[in-house]
């Protein structure tokens, strides 16, 4: 049975986009976002089976990141690969990363991040194997959601155990009209 509407409720159109809600910082987003999905998981994992949870989190999170690269193209009004550029600042907000641009052009985009705090943050709550779930398991989906035209290429994660991670965003065909 549905629940009756609340007229009282606010419109889902006034709440805060993803976007706006990245004002807080990233980093201090996916720290309440795990405080709450993991022990979630961890109880539907007993009762379900944690790999099978597990899988269904992952699809999720790529649903909720595909979704949300589209709303931010849509917020910093365009797809191109230096309009991607410039929302790295959300990201290395509150220093969470360090990064190391290695290439920026109209057709391709890499950086090596050399220090994640995303990855600390997980190890010290004692689930470094759900940060690449709840984190890392978001770049692909981000920027198919932001620019299908993209690429996607990264061989190595901090939070795998590298020294660093190598992200490289190569453009496939000409930017689509924003328009």
């Amino acid at each position: 049975m549905a629940a009756a509407h609340d007229p009282a409720a606010p419109d889902a159109a006034a709440l805060p986009t993803d976007a706006e809600l990245n004002a807080i910082g990233v980093l201090r987003r996916r720290l309440i976002e795990a405080r709450i999905v993991a022990p979630l998981l961890d109880a539907l994992g007993e009762r379900f089976g944690r790999d099978e949870v597990l899988a269904v989190a992952r699809d999720v999170i790529v649903a909720l990141a595909t979704r949300q690269g589209a709303e931010l193209s849509a917020h910093v009004g365009g797809c191109s690969l230096h309009h991607f550029e410039r929302t790295l600042d959300r990201w290395k907000a509150d220093a969470a990363l360090e990064i190391t641009v290695r290439e920026s052009t109209d057709e391709r985009f890499a950086f090596d991040v050399t220090r994640c705090r995303y990855a600390e943050m997980y190890r010290a709550l004692g689930i470094p194997e759900l940060g690449a779930i709840l984190s890392c398991n978001r770049d692909a989906a981000l920027i198919g959601g932001f620019n299908p035209d993209v690429a996607f290429t990264r061989t190595q994660t901090i939070m795998g155990g590298a020294s660093h991670c190598n992200f490289v965003y190569t453009l496939t065909r000409a930017p689509r009209s924003t328009v």
